[in-house]
């Protein structure tokens, strides 16, 4: 369950900055993402078996408490009806591969030391075989001739690896600054996990979600909106490319995605907050980038409420949560919630009897457990590609 909370004075002070330039940020294309890096020699590499449907399948009793101790018989898999055949089944215990994603664009400059510190809680709530690679992305600005451009930055600050002090080290280094890429820095996370084989595999990514491109499509799909709600209406979340490229690869592999919500995508909250700003200029002498961005345009309002939507669509669908930010403190809590529940995760495959039909259609998933006390939750489905 998520606790909703208002800030505190030091966060609102935080990101007031944040949150106007939110608002008024221009929304402008970005190139081909940088290559992925190759992993070092000392990382183990591994292929991957594609003709399984891979399912990460939380347990817990009727008080939410999950249990910990079920084994491969406990377990019913459906298809779209039909039985499956449980392949391969993995403890709670067994070992992740992890990307932490990291959002270093200007959203989260103000408040990189607690990001940072919080990120560091997390990597010592995992286990000691929990293979982790750091990934840092962000859009960076730069003059050619006269043209502003935007060139995508997705760093791995270090690949898979067990190795703490290093995984330490390069959270840590993270820096950057500029604008949002965050559906191409998925799409490297699970190209790069894709060489971790048939381990269980997440990422876990920091953001407010407000992509660059992607909220430049939002914005000129509800170009002729008059109203935030025709706004809305105009613009389809689930219907982006961007969006479905990761789900697809995610779906492929089985990974589990938990996106934290920032803030600063909070579309609500950040009006409430420029409002009360506005409120200090009774005699309506505040600047005209306040006056805007308490007054949002009904494609700023698409903008984000689309992408919050998707942030629930990216962990709805692999089957992870949405944790939404609400206070700068609770940024180590809630990455040490996710970390708790990777840690009540089993994980299992089976060859699914529509194997050879890959029409293009959903395939509903369902997962029963033996003991009727117990509730199983696991990603809803996948479509057959």
């Amino acid at each position: 369950m998520i606790r909703r909370t208002f800030p505190t004075k030091s966060f609102r002070r935080a990101y007031a900055f944040v949150a106007s330039a939110l608002l008024l940020a221009a929304l402008a294309p970005a190139p081909r993402a940088q290559q992925q890096q190759q992993p070092q020699q000392d990382d183990e590499i591994i292929t991957v078996e594609s003709n399984l449907v891979r399912l990460n399948v939380g347990v817990a009793d009727r008080r939410g408490a999950p249990v910990l101790n079920l084994s491969q018989q406990d377990f019913v898999v459906y298809e779209d009806g039909v039985r499956q055949t449980i392949r391969n089944f993995e403890p709670v215990a067994a070992p992740f591969s992890l990307v932490l994603l990291l959002d270093m664009s200007g959203s989260t400059l103000s408040f990189r030391t607690q990001l940072k510190m919080a990120a560091l809680r997390f990597i010592d709530a995992l286990g000691p075989a929990d293979r982790v690679s750091v990934v840092a992305f962000w859009g960076q600005q730069k003059y050619e001739g006269k043209t502003l451009k935007t060139f995508d930055q997705i760093k791995t600050l270090t690949p898979f690896t067990t190795d703490r002090k290093k995984i330490s080290y390069a959270i840590q280094d993270a820096e950057g600054s500029g604008n949002t890429n965050l559906y191409k820095a998925l799409a490297h996370s699970l190209n790069a996990l894709a060489q971790e084989g048939q381990r269980r595999k997440a990422v876990v990514v920091l953001t407010d979600g407000i992509d660059t491109e992607v909220s430049r499509e939002d914005r000129l799909a509800s170009a002729q909106a008059q109203t935030g709600e025709e706004a809305v209406s105009l613009v389809k979340p689930e219907a982006s490319a961007a969006l479905n490229s990761v789900l697809n690869a995610a779906d492929r592999q089985g990974v589990t995605i938990y996106p934290l919500a920032l803030p600063s995508g909070d579309l609500k909250r950040l009006i409430d907050h420029n409002r009360q700003l506005l409120a200090r200029y009774p005699r309506g002498d505040a600047p005209e980038e306040l006056k805007r961005a308490a007054e949002p345009t009904p494609q700023q309002v698409a903008i984000y409420t689309s992408a919050r939507a998707r942030l629930e669509l990216l962990a709805a669908r692999s089957g992870g949560r949405l944790y939404a930010i609400n206070r700068l403190e609770d940024l180590g809590r809630q990455y040490a919630e996710v970390a708790a529940e990777m840690r009540t995760l089993y994980s299992m495959a089976y060859q699914s009897s529509n194997a050879v039909r890959r029409d293009g259609r959903w395939r509903e998933i369902k997962v029963e457990v033996a003991r009727p006390e117990l509730l199983a939750r696991t990603r809803p489905g996948y479509y057959a590609r």
